[in-house]
């Protein structure tokens, strides 16, 4: 039997770096997605072969089509056909109210964490779906709790992008669910990664109901109980990971 094979955009480091180890230590191949920071990257990638899985990583620009594009391709012909996809790549921008924020911070953002999805999704459908010649597969996105409660006096622009992700998610989902596809989102709350500015998230944990901020790995385990055969009747669904906030 294959291992099945997960690309993870954005798996250098954080949410999607937990995943990536999580991923492989339950039987995953795992390509690695990066931006910059290859060293990262290779340290996952050493992580999920000392796991008996096979990795790749795979620089290129979630905000860019062609780099999207290639990414999925380089990650094909190393691993095989892709068969689940974990998009994890996100950036807040310079925090700030909104009426203080530059056009190129908010356009960063949106072209990052919300354009650089959609053409993603399309990527992975294009390959996954049974209507496509694929044999189906599973996504999941990383949305954030900043869409529920608005991210005001922050990045107002950053939740209305990761609102984007839960509409993504649900039309998608419906779209391709007779494809062979299941499509969900976790919606992590404040969590321990590089994504915060310098203090932020000391600021913002009294404001947790629990008192804390989440761990990256707790995210990743809601990340692949969706990604696995256990959600084999979850799609559409976008799932909370925020520590009641």
């Amino acid at each position: 039997m294959p291992r099945p094979v997960l690309l993870i955009a954005g798996g250098s480091r954080g949410i999607g770096a937990s995943t990536a180890r999580l991923a492989a230590a339950r039987g995953y191949d795992v390509a690695i997605n990066y931006l910059s920071n290859a060293k990262a990257a290779e340290e996952v990638a050493d992580t999920v072969k000392q796991s008996g899985g096979k990795a790749v990583t795979l620089q290129g620009d979630m905000a860019k089509e062609a780099d999207i594009v290639r990414v999925f391709d380089e990650a094909t012909r190393a691993l095989g056909p892709i068969t689940h996809f974990v998009f994890s790549s996100g950036i807040g921008g310079k925090n700030s109210r909104l009426d203080a924020a530059s056009a190129a911070t908010i356009r960063e953002v949106i072209d990052v964490n919300l354009f650089g999805a959609l053409i993603a999704a399309r990527e992975a459908v294009r390959r996954m779906s049974t209507g496509h010649g694929g044999k189906g597969g599973s996504i999941v996105f990383l949305s954030s709790i900043a869409s529920v409660t608005g991210g005001v006096g922050e990045y107002v622009f950053y939740a209305a992008a990761k609102g984007g992700i839960d509409a993504l998610t649900n039309g998608l989902a419906r779209e391709v669910a007779k494809e062979g596809i299941r499509v969900n989102a976790v919606r992590p709350g404040p969590t321990k990664t590089e994504i915060h500015e310098p203090g932020r998230l000391e600021r913002i944990t009294p404001f947790i109901p629990m008192g804390r901020a989440g761990e990256p790995d707790e995210i990743a385990e809601a990340v692949l109980f969706l990604l696995s055969d256990a959600a084999s009747y979850v799609s559409g669904a976008v799932l909370n990971v925020s520590g009641a906030r």
